[in-house]
């Protein structure tokens, strides 16, 4: 199945679309990865929905990723007498501290000792998705001392954000660490971190994983925002997450980030997902507003690798619609003559390694031969995501031997994959490569073709040949 766009959509399962029946009309619709929240699926449940996903994938005969979302640490605040909520005054002191005793409107439970480890003065905290604001007064090692900026009613187990605030513990909890185990026994081709802050965060994960699924750094908070060059270089690709970075963060900051992001994504050549309320009223209505039709299709001009769909389809009344429209959305955006100056606009400066000024080289023959696709061999993944930095008008071809490369791949702007037997040798490679462009329609006849490889074929990360190859008027998709 060929799309007719760059940008890849990312859907996010849930109780309106893991029926296998919705889950082939998602990817029918659109669909090139599909994502599982642990915050809200059992281990089982996330088996059960891989498992349905490489049904789709053998249906179709086309990559699909998975991409599982860890939930991340949650700080919640304890229980107020009576479970009733307190109400907090503009200019009152509020107090946490450890003692498990319920709260009122002067105190309450914060049974996280890391946190009060790290308060200074003039630190600021959030409540319930920043409806209400606290700063600092005195901190001391059980006992923080606030006053409130902007108050309102507070209830039980609220989250509590703080964006001035490095602490001391691991981005990945207990919970995480068995979810992410359990990812890598049923197969997931990305792994998402929540609420990391250090690039030793997304490190650490790296770890545990061994190279057996590829690592998105969700960016949701102020803190790795100020490290966002080192994480970006240590993970695998990033995702763009505008809610709880909303929280924590002027809400006008917020788009001035997102461009941030994307720039440094592309230049180190890794994937860019932009997420959270893309098209947030499709929840309950058929149709999206026009701001957030606006909200896709920027990001789309801007050059992300992908967009996502949260309770959009994971729980909304129209899962598939709502991916259809993101992908008439997408299709539209990138047909329009602006698209195309503006990738040219941001283009990265390819690094100074003999990979990378082949990948800009391929880019600049084929435009000026108006050729109609690259075709790159790949087993790592590492040549498709070269050439796709590079943001080629010309259709992008990958072949991999490997299925989870073809799978990681499915994230990846542009790139079209396909799984093949890796080629016996530099003429098999040539012939195949015609081929399998030609049976899924991205040449004709009487065309040619540039092809990028590593030689010795097989060899991952070793981009070092580029080839243009005639395709012959005998053509036959058959290999």
């Amino acid at each position: 199945m060929r799309r007719l766009r760059r940008t890849k959509i990312v859907a996010t399962l849930g109780p309106a679309s893991s029926d296998p029946a919705v889950l082939a009309q998602l990817f029918q619709a659109g669909a090139d990865v599909f994502r599982i929240n642990m915050s809200h699926t059992s281990h089982d449940r996330m088996r059960a929905m891989v498992t349905a996903i490489r049904q789709i994938e053998a249906d179709f005969n086309r990559p699909i990723g998975a991409l599982v979302d860890l939930q991340g640490p949650k700080l919640r605040i304890g229980e107020f007498s009576d479970d009733k909520p307190a109400l907090l005054e503009k200019g009152a002191t509020f107090v946490f501290d450890l003692d498990a005793v319920p709260g009122n409107s002067e105190r309450v439970y914060l049974p996280h000792p890391e946190i009060f480890a790290a308060l200074k003065r003039g630190h600021t905290l959030l409540l319930d998705d920043g409806k209400i604001r606290l700063m600092v007064e005195e901190a001391s090692a059980k006992r923080a001392v606030t006053r409130v900026v902007v108050g309102g009613p507070l209830s039980a187990h609220k989250g509590v954000s703080l964006p001035d605030t490095i602490i001391a513990f691991s981005a990945l909890t207990p919970k995480d660490r068995s979810d992410l185990e359990a990812a890598l026994d049923a197969g997931a081709d990305w792994l998402a971190l929540s609420f990391i802050q250090r690039a030793v965060d997304v490190a650490e994960a790296k770890k545990l994983t061994r190279g057996r699924v590829a690592v998105m750094a969700k960016i949701e908070k102020p803190q790795a925002i100020h490290q966002l060059a080192e994480i970006v270089e240590i993970s695998d690709g990033i995702m763009v997450a505008r809610g709880d970075l909303g929280v924590e963060m002027p809400l006008e900051k917020v788009p001035g980030l997102q461009k941030k992001m994307i720039h440094f994504a592309r230049r180190a050549g890794k994937p860019v997902v932009v997420a959270t309320q893309m098209l947030e009223s499709m929840i309950s209505s058929p149709v999206p507003t026009r701001a957030e039709v606006s909200d896709v299709a920027t990001a789309i001009f801007e050059g992300a690798d992908a967009v996502m769909l949260s309770a959009e389809s994971a729980s909304g009344q129209y899962p598939v619609e709502a991916v259809a429209t993101m992908n008439r959305i997408a299709e539209e955006v990138e047909s329009d003559p602006l698209h195309r100056t503006i990738l040219q606009a941001q283009h990265a400066e390819p690094e100074a390694t003999g990979a990378d000024a082949i990948a800009a080289a391929t880019r600049q023959i084929a435009e000026t031969l108006n050729l109609p696709a690259v075709v790159c061999w790949t087993t790592s993944g590492a040549t498709a995501l070269r050439v796709a930095r590079e943001r080629p008008e010309i259709q992008i071809v990958a072949i991999s031997p490997i299925i989870s490369t073809g799978r990681k791949l499915a994230m990846v702007w542009g790139v079209h994959c396909v799984i093949a037997e890796d080629a016996h040798d530099q003429d098999d490679m040539i012939d195949r490569a015609c081929r399998l462009a030609f049976k899924d329609g991205f040449v004709k006849a009487g065309q040619r073709i540039i092809i990028v490889a590593g030689v010795p074929l097989g060899t991952p990360g070793a981009t070092n040949m580029l080839r243009i190859a005639y395709v012959g008027s005998d053509i036959t998709g058959e290999i």
